[in-house]
């Protein structure tokens, strides 16, 4: 055997080889093809959005789409077009779905907080970093795209026009052309700088190992069916959290109508009457009114994107705001009419004659003769309270006031499952709902399904604020891990954030379990609105 020569030169494989040994199972290999093209790609995407962060994921997503998908690769020799392709999908999908040129809304110095630099030495200075990456797109943007991409790859490419040919698939005397052009449209006292600051902000083994990293949840390329398999779970974990979340808030509406329909069987006179739909649209306008507001939020935000920081904020203070005075606003309503209950009764007798409008008539509530530790089983009040009458409290309660042991349901509902317009409970639904497992419209509690919902796991249609995490058709915002059209969190919208999302814990039969539990939940809502109407509807009157 002969020893190899040391001063024999080693050959790179080539592009085929390493998506072979990758197909066969060598993440190194993978990480090869990384090395290769991740200055291409992050350049190509930082000449389309003008933000080194987003541009490295971008191309961290390009790569990860291109671990899942090496198997259809049909020709490996032209893997790195087929790598320019995905890339140049994702930034299309990126300017569509934002609805603007990224371009021309690339991060200014203030709003850069999140730069970091994607080299590999540390930084001692990050603030002039943040500094030096604004100013230098400040010139860049100025320079069109068809010559503002060779430039980048140029200084990256440690200023190789053969490299930047190859890339660009372009003669070497076209890239030198363009490259004059470029430098002709910069300002000259700038380029000298920006020529450094590119170079600095090269991706290097960090943007490697972040790849990699990112890996091990997908199976082997070659086993290209089960991935399409996992991304499709994904994507149906997603589309079933959405049902759920429009399920439980369809629950909370049609428990307010309900109530609407109840209250109107309970009143007696006209000015009642008139009272209870005035209170009804003012309470639907409100609600419909904040919804709107957090909806124009959302447009304001992919409009004036620089500014979605500010936009997210006052949606959340909207919803947090609205969930503070709206119970604070019902209790003040249901008071007025208790009192109106008891004027009217006064002022007109008349249309208190019938046995069931009498004041203590047993039409108008239902204590059970059943009781345990002296509280009663069941206490229902069916009638408009008087002024003075306290609330209903039994192991089940329901009324326009109720305490539950158990289970209440009412107006005001507080037990451990309660339903209602404002509940408190363990498990509540509502139009306003606080608790441990909160559904309805404006929820807070751990884990919250709603339009609009604050807790440790919130889900909303409209907006959700979470301290762990957060998956909202609008505004996501949440410590750990984020998804939505505007989303902020340590992992927001990245393939580790759709992990977390995507946790066994919360698989999507588990979204119907909490879905079909709200329609569920309705049951003794509808009982009552029925009872009430049985016992003070106009045929009960007519009797």
């Amino acid at each position: 055997m002969h020893a190899p020569d040391p001063m024999t030169p080693v050959v790179a494989p080539s592009d085929a080889e390493l998506v072979a040994a990758t197909l066969a199972g060598d993440r190194r290999a993978f990480g090869q093809i990384v090395e290769r093209y991740q200055r291409l790609l992050c350049s190509l995407a930082y000449s389309a959005t003008g933000q080194l962060s987003q541009s490295e994921d971008l191309a961290q997503d390009a790569f990860i789409d291109a671990w899942r998908q090496l198997a259809t690769l049909r020709e490996p020799e032209k893997l790195r077009a087929w790598l320019c392709g995905i890339l140049r999908f994702k930034i299309s999908r990126l300017r569509r779905a934002d609805g603007r040129e990224p371009v021309r809304h690339a991060e200014s110095i203030e709003d850069s907080a999140d730069f970091l630099p994607s080299n590999d030495q540390p930084t001692p200075d990050v603030a002039a970093h943040k500094e030096e990456q604004a100013l230098m797109w400040s010139a860049l943007e100025r320079v069109p795209e068809n010559y503002r991409e060779p430039l980048i790859l140029y200084y990256r490419e440690h200023r190789s026009i053969e490299h930047v040919a190859a890339a660009l698939d372009l003669t070497e005397d076209t890239v030198k052309q363009r490259l004059s052009r470029g430098r002709k449209i910069l300002q000259e006292q700038v380029l000298a700088f920006v020529e450094g600051a590119l170079e600095r902000s090269t991706p290097g083994r960090v943007f490697t190992l972040g790849v990699l990293a990112a890996l091990p949840e997908l199976a082997a390329p070659a086993k290209a069916a089960g991935l399409g398999a996992a991304a499709a779970h994904g994507g149906m974990l997603a589309k079933t959290t959405t049902l759920a979340t429009i399920i439980t808030s369809t629950s909370g509406l049609v428990s307010a109508v309900l109530t609407l329909r109840t209250n109107l069987d309970q009143s007696r006179t006209p000015r009642e009457r008139r009272a209870v739909v005035k209170i009804t649209i003012a309470a639907l306008v409100s609600t419909l009114g904040v919804m709107a507001a957090i909806l124009l939020l959302r447009f304001a935000s992919f409009r004036w994107w620089e500014h979605r920081i500010v936009f997210t904020a006052v949606a959340q203070v909207i919803a947090l705001a609205f969930i503070v005075l709206w119970p604070m606003g019902l209790a003040g309503v249901m008071k007025r009419m208790r009192a109106l209950r008891t004027a009217e009764r006064r002022a007109h007798p008349e249309y208190f004659t019938h046995a069931i409008d009498q004041v203590g008539s047993s039409a108008s509530e239902y204590k059970s003769r059943v009781r345990l530790f002296g509280v009663p089983l069941v206490h229902v009040r069916f009638s408009s309270p008087d002024a003075g009458a306290g609330p209903v409290f039994g192991w089940f309660a329901g009324g326009d006031r109720a305490y539950g042991l158990i289970m209440a349901w009412g107006g005001f509902a507080v037990a451990p499952f309660s339903i209602g317009a404002i509940s408190i409970g363990a498990f509540s639904l509502g139009s306003i709902g606080l608790g441990l497992f909160s559904f309805g419209n404006f929820v807070v509690g751990y884990l919250v399904i709603g339009a609009a919902s604050f807790g440790v796991k919130a889900y909303g249609w409209l907006s959700a604020a979470g301290w762990e995490t957060a998956q909202a058709g609008s505004f996501a915002v949440a410590r750990i891990a984020a998804e939505g059209p505007i989303a902020f969190a340590q992992h927001a919208n990245d393939p580790i954030a759709r992990s977390i999302l995507a946790d066994p814990q919360a698989e999507q039969y588990q979204m119907l379990v909490v879905a079909s539990l709200s329609l569920i939940a309705l049951a003794p809502v509808i009982a009552y609105s029925r009872a009430v109407r049985r016992r003070f509807g106009k045929s009960a009157r007519d009797a």
